[in-house]
Formats: C-alpha cells, structure tokens, sequence
C-alpha cells in the first residue's frame, strides 16, 4: 500500500494503517503534534485506518483542519467540565468556529461570570488527566436507547434525524461520553491554554419556535503564549473597532432607520471618494473602460442570469406595471447586455469593462456588522470579455493590479482557488477548462494558493485573495471569477478570425470587494491613522490665541490653495486642549501659529513621529504635496 505526502514522496506500508502511525513514520515530532489528517482530501480523525493507496496529510494546529479538531476536543472538555460541576445540565451541540469553539447548554439557571471561571479550572483539571479519546460507534437504535439512559434529549432528538443506515459515532473520554463525528485529538493533554470567552443565548437548532439554550464561547491554544497573543490582540482590535473609530472620525453612521444601510458622512465621502479616484487612476492605465448599469432590472434579466434561481432569497424584489423586478445583488447581468449593444470581432478583444456599482443584497439582521456585514454596497466589479486563448493573461494581468492595490495599503495576501459548488450550473467539460485557466494563470506566476474545494460561484471557479490585516486577521475581498456560463445564457458572441460567430469567455474580478467593507478593513488596520493621501483631513491648523488667527488663517489658505486638505480651529481654548484634540481626530499633520511663527513667517509643526517644531511653509507644502503625489 503506497501513501503519497504532500512533497510528493512516497511511503510504503504492507498492512492497514492509521493516520497517526503514517504521522509518527514520518517523525515522532509530528505524530505529537498531529491534531488530524486529509486522507484524499477529506478530513480524517488521527485513528482513522487507512487500508488503500491514497493522498496524506498531516494537520496540526497550525493547519485549519487542525486547529478546528483541536477545539473540537476543547468543546467536549468543556462539556465534561460543566457534567462535573452542573451535572443536571443537558448537552446540545458543541463545535469548533473561527478562533474558537462553543457549546449550547440547556440548564435552569443561567451560567455567571463565577461560573465561567470554575468551568476553567475543572477544564485545566481534566486537561492534567490526559484522558485518552476512545471513539466508538452504535446502531441507531442502541445510540438512541444509549443517550436516553443518560438523559440527554437533545443528543436523542438528533440521532432520529440520521438515516436508518447512519453510522453513528461517540467519543469517550473518561467517565464523559459525547455523540460526535469527529475528528477529534487523541487525548486531552494538549489543550495546555483555555480562556471562556462568553455566554449567549441561542435557540436550539436556530429556530425561535424552539427553547432557548445557554451558548458557552471559549478559546484554546497549545501554548500560553499563543493565548496571550490572541487575547492581546482581541483588546487591540476593541480599541481600532472601525464602528468605534467611525463614529468618533465621523466617518459614517448606522441608523435604526436603515439597518445594514450605512450613512456615509462629509468626511467619509472624502475618504471614499479619494479610494474611487484611484481605483479610477489605475484601471484607466490598465486599459478598462467604465460603465454604469441600472439598479433596478426586470425579472426575465435574472432568471436568464441564473440569479433568480439561484440567488432570489439574497434579492430585494418589487413590481413595476405589473412586472417583476429585482434590485441588482450584482452588476454583471448588465453588464452583459451593456456587451450585446453592439457586434464585436477578436479584434476588440479583451473588453475591460469595469463599474463601480451599488448592490443591495438581503443579509439577515443578526448577520449585520457595521461597514463589513451590509445590506447595499459599492462593488468595484469588472467584466472581461476574451477569446479562450487570452484566459491566462488576462488572469496575470488581473493578479498584477490587486497585487498593486494591496501592497499600496500594506496589505499580505494569500490567494485560495474554488471549485465548483454543488449549486451550480453548466457542463463538466466548462468546468474543468475554466477551473485548469485559474490554475494554469497561477502556476505560471509561481503564485502559492490554496485548494477551497466547492466553493466557487455558481457559474464558475474563482481565486479569491485573502488579506492580513497590522493585527494579523484576514480579510476576503479580491477576487477573480472564471465564467463559461453567463456569455452562453445570454447569447454573446465575437466575430473569430475565420468569420466564424463564437462566444466570449468572461471574467468577473473585484479588487477592494465591497468599498464600504474595505473601507472598515482600512480603518482597522490603519487604528485610523490614514495615510496622508488617504486621509479625510491632511492638516490641521491651530491658532495660539485670537490674535494670530489673521496669520494662521493666511497658513491655511495657503494649504488650500495648493490641494491639502485642511482644517482650522481658532477657538478661544488653551493650545494643549486644541492638540489633544486634533490627535484624537487621527490628524497626520498639526501647524501651530503663534507670535513667534507670525514673526518670522515660519510654522510649528507636529506630525505622528511627535515635535517637528520651526518649519518653513513652503517647502512643508512640498513636503506634503509629495507624500499625497506618490501615496506614501
């Protein structure tokens, strides 16, 4: 029996063998930190048996697949924890999530803060145990009589929901037992650093019709280390909350009269507007053209599109003379009909069309998250249209400006390629073709990427680009979609070299996403402190007292007058209030006038690396128009 590593290499095994035999054959290093394996590319417990040829990876923490085994078992310590503490409670369902784990908990009382802390303490207790995890499984009707006799209703309820056929797995850990798929680590020792987070409430299964649970969040790490940084990390992101920073910046606003529909304020137009300005600068030099498409289009447009069939429970819906009609969630289907307005040859090919276009798609409430989880948005769509031997490209072309666009910002990336979903539409053959461009586009730009298996758009595969914040969180926002599928739906068409109608490959790309959402990212990563070019207000201009205003507003004038964006404040308060204040504000640049600076026709100057102080205006002026031309 062959099994193929990651690096290609090959070992061979004469019987059966575990994923964690496999790791510890590779190194005994390895095997202790092994969490879970990919076996063909599906996640696999460390006892899973591996009896044929197959693909194997090993997943530790520092693996996705492995961390969330990791606090899969954390969830299930926490779980044994409160049978300990609380044995009256009734066990729900606990997984892993996104830096984290949870566990829903039907008990009479509500869990307190005290509670949480001797949770922690019992959790670090079964931790020392090293209790070993002995996976098991039962015919449904013995799993059913199993989680009766325990008393545990819910665990019951969701085994009658699996198939007659169901294999249905437990783990036991001690005098714990817990009904679970899996995978899980081999014993509790590793879960070294554990932090309760919080308790919810949350209805069981989702639904209000049902009795609501108490919801447990928790986090775990191997090391303290790693803990502490997290934590750390969770109180640096408090302070730069872009909702927070928004409102105190005036920036934006939400308000009960537009739920997921943000308020953009003067200053945030100012910062949004300077974003699109360059988002215009750098696609007029790559060779696009910009379009606009209506917001609201006709029924027949979106069931040509798919979208209705597809996405209608996204869509906002409305009648008009008697018609459907669909506020746009996405701009390509007019784009597409923007296309067909006239007849195109190879010649005209690629076609960069680009839009900046507002979206409205229906997110429920509780999903809403200030600029980063809204309900209309600025999409900085792009459309290409090419023959299919202009695929990869234009793919590197599209690669080289998001690559640009991030590393202006400071922004690392890693890049993931998406395969096609089960909701999708179009032949096999399209799929493999559009899916190998993508793959082919980035294996020749030596571009490391990720496989996200079924996870691309209905009509086509996709790379997504997933930026690293100053805090070391990522963000979706570029991406690049391959679409066989649409140009057929609608009937699009070139005229090929032999005379010959054909139709059009497409691209749909973004580079910012959502303006809104990267606006949020930029406030975040920034703590607010805008770059220069960026910021709504590049200088601030302060007056000693009411006698230099006359001087102080001729300095701002000046500023004006040659393109920074200033403002001023001659308040009759002290100057030390009046610099307090415009740090707070995120000023990249405070002048002080005073008597000495009125004499000699000079400025005080204070900038983020502190006390500048006596400078010359004009050659300040240089300086900053400078940083503005070159987006420092």
């Amino acid at each position: 029996m062959n099994i193929t590593l990651p690096d290609g290499s090959v070992k061979t095994f004469d019987a059966p063998v575990t994923v964690l035999e496999i790791a510890k054959s590779i190194s005994e290093g390895l095997a202790r930190n092994a969490c879970c394996g990919l076996v063909n590319g599906e996640v696999k417990d460390l006892r899973y048996e591996v009896a044929d040829d197959a693909k194997v990876s090993i997943c530790t923490f520092d693996d996705p697949d492995g961390k969330r085994a990791f606090r899969h078992t954390a969830s299930h310590i926490m779980a044994q924890a409160i049978k300990h503490l609380f044995p009256e409670t009734k066990l729900a369902i606990g997984p892993s999530i996104e830096d984290g784990f949870y566990y829903d908990f039907d008990r009479e009382t509500p869990f307190t803060e005290d509670d949480l802390r001797k949770i922690e303490e019992e959790m670090k207790k079964i931790v020392k145990e090293d209790l070993p995890l002995e996976r098991f499984t039962l015919p449904r009707a013995e799993a059913i009589a199993f989680m009766k006799e325990k008393d545990e209703p819910y665990k019951v309820e969701l085994i009658e929901d699996l198939p007659e056929d169901a294999e249905i797995s437990f783990y036991r850990q001690g005098d714990f037992t817990d009904l679970c798929a899996g995978p899980h680590l081999m014993s509790t020792k590793p879960i070294k650093a554990i932090k309760l987070m919080s308790v919810a409430g949350a209805y069981w299964r989702g639904s209000e019709k049902n009795k609501m649970l108490s919801r447990i969040y928790g986090t775990a790490y191997p090391k303290a280390s790693e803990l502490e940084a997290y934590l750390h990390m969770l109180e640096e992101a408090k302070k730069r909350d872009h909702r927070k920073l928004g409102k105190e910046l005036k920036l934006f606003a939400l308000m009960d009269e537009g739920p997921g529909f943000p308020f953009f304020l003067p200053k945030g137009m100012i910062l949004k507007n300077t974003l699109l300005d360059y988002w215009r600068e750098i696609h007029k030099k790559a060779g696009y053209v910009e379009i606009s498409t209506p917001a609201i289009l006709s029924r027949k447009l979106w069931e040509t599109s798919g979208h209705w069939d597809h996405y209608k429970e996204n869509m906002y819906t409305t009648v008009i003379d008697d018609e459907d009609y669909a506020i746009k969630p996405m701009n390509c289907p007019g784009g597409m009909l923007v296309y067909k307005l006239e007849p195109h040859s190879y010649r005209d090919l690629p076609l960069r069309m680009g839009e900046i276009g507002l979206v409205h798609r229906h997110e429920k409430s509780g999903a809403l998250h200030g600029l980063m989880r809204v309900r209309c948005f600025n999409q900085d769509d792009a459309h290409i249209f090419m023959t299919p031997d202009q695929i990869r490209d234009e793919i590197k072309g599209v690669v080289h400006l998001i690559d640009s666009v991030y590393s202006l910002f400071g922004f690392k990336y890693h890049v993931e390629l998406s395969t096609r979903p089960e909701n999708s539409m179009g032949s096999d053959e399209d799929w493999e073709r559009a899916t190998e461009g993508l793959r082919g586009a980035l294996e020749d730009m030596d571009l490391p990427y990720l496989v996200n298996e079924g996870d691309g758009a209905f009509y086509g595969p996709k790379i997504d680009f997933h930026l690293e914040d100053s805090l070391g969180r990522t963000w979706q926002c570029g991406t690049i979609q391959l679409d066989m599928q649409l140009p057929e739906r609608f009937e699009l068409e070139y005229t090929d070299k032999d005379g010959q109608k054909k139709r059009p490959v497409m691209i749909h790309r973004v580079c910012f996403g959502s303006i809104e959402r990267f606006i949020g990212i930029l406030i975040e990563h920034y703590a607010g402190q805008f770059p220069t070019w960026l910021s709504p207000v590049q200088v601030k201009v302060l007056s000693i007292s009411e006698k230099h205003e006359g001087y102080a507003k001729q300095v701002a004038d000046a500023l004006d007058a040659a393109g920074i964006r200033v403002e001023t404040d001659f308040r009759n308060e002290k100057i030390g209030y009046k610099i307090r204040e415009a740090r707070n504000e995120r000023v990249p640049y405070i002048v002080i006038c005073g008597e000495k600076e009125e004499e000699t026709g000079k400025i005080s100057l204070r900038s983020r690396q502190g006390d500048e102080g006596e400078t010359d205006l004009d050659a300040f002026i240089g300086r900053v128009k400078e940083e503005i031309a070159s987006r420092k």
